[in-house]
């Protein structure tokens, strides 16, 4: 019998002044950028904790912990391709890979692809496994309000050894 394992994985990051704002490993144009130790990639991030989860490995800040010097202003799709290497040590592969966005501004639309193709790379996943969305939630909450932007995603990996 084949193993299955389900990760859900969340972030959230508070927009700031003077930050570049980069989402599913893209910069993005924008006034604001997102506050944190790293780039502050909220869709990577909770990417991570997904595949992180399902692995039964803790979280992202049990990996990459946020008083570590070492991952000051790292890219996280550099993290993720760490993460890509414990799944396959593990000897797992993605299955699907769900992610919603949620921000009121901007749009992001225009990055999907894109961002796609960068989580399917790092992955060595077939781009037709990788599914990335974006909603609003209508001004309302931190989010609508525009002072964060936050992400979801759950992940299906099988057991490939």
């Amino acid at each position: 019998m084949d193993d299955f394992r389900i990760g859900h994985g969340y972030d959230v990051h508070r927009l700031a002044e003077n930050r570049a704002l980069i989402i599913g490993g893209i910069n993005i144009p924008y006034k604001k950028g997102l506050l944190g130790h790293s780039d502050a990639d909220v869709l990577i991030h909770a990417v991570m904790d997904a595949i992180i989860g399902a692995l039964g490995e803790g979280d992202i800040g049990k990996h990459f912990p946020d008083t570590d010097i070492a991952y000051k202003d790292i890219r996280s799709t550099v993290l993720l391709e760490k993460c890509a290497m414990l799944m396959q040590k593990k000897g797992f592969s993605v299955v699907n890979l769900d992610a919603t966005v949620i921000a009121q501004a901007p749009k992001l639309s225009p990055y999907i692809e894109d961002m796609r193709r960068i989580v399917a790379n790092t992955l060595s996943a077939d781009i037709t496994r990788i599914n990335i969305k974006a909603t609003t939630e209508e001004k309302l909450g931190f989010t609508g309000n525009g002072e964060g932007i936050s992400a979801h995603c759950v992940v299906l990996l099988k057991q490939t050894r």
